[in-house]
């Protein structure tokens, strides 16, 4: 069960506020794509996000994308972010986390995994050894291959108490 759980569970990425990530020793926060940074459905984002892109930059953060999509995919997805990426990530297995904080030049303790699905993102960061946070998804909406993991992901919530259970937070410090 504690490979499923994630450090922190938070509302949505937008949430996560320099200094608090910085007092947890966090450089670099690693992000699933899909429903995490970006609705599936719009890939310009919004303002929210590119606010909160503009804090992370100005704070020195990092941010980067560890999707599972094809580098094709990935690129056309954050061609107005210019956001680094890694892309065929593999997840659940740690390969693309890895490949990630490699190409950082980072400690595992100063990164952190982002993601809305438990049995990929988390399940990748807490095998890769980091920390992880769980936000829920942007929208109600999956693409196909992701209402699929979804459905094992019900079972998945079971082992943690069940789904209304968990609190979600609005940052890792509340």
């Amino acid at each position: 069960m504690a490979v499923i759980k994630p450090t922190w569970l938070v509302q949505a990425v937008y949430g996560l506020t320099p200094s608090h990530l910085q007092q947890q020793g966090i450089k670099a926060v690693l992000c699933d794509l899909d429903n995490t940074l970006i609705a599936w459905n719009n890939p310009d984002g919004t303002k929210q996000l590119h606010d909160w892109l503009n804090e992370m930059q100005q704070a020195g953060l990092i941010v980067m994308v560890v999707s599972n999509n094809n580098h094709d995919r990935v690129k056309r997805a954050l061609a107005k972010l210019e956001l680094p990426f890694v892309s065929r990530a593999l997840k659940p297995l740690p390969v693309g986390i890895n490949r990630a904080i490699k190409q950082l030049g980072l400690k595992r303790s100063e990164v952190v995994m982002v993601g809305d699905q438990l049995l990929t993102d988390v399940l990748a960061g807490n095998v890769a050894r980091i920390k992880t946070i769980l936000v829920q998804p942007l929208v109600e909406t999956d693409a196909w291959n992701t209402r699929i993991t979804r459905f094992f992901e019900r079972g998945a919530f079971w082992l943690l108490g069940g789904k209304s259970r968990l609190t979600y937070r609005e940052d890792i410090n509340d």
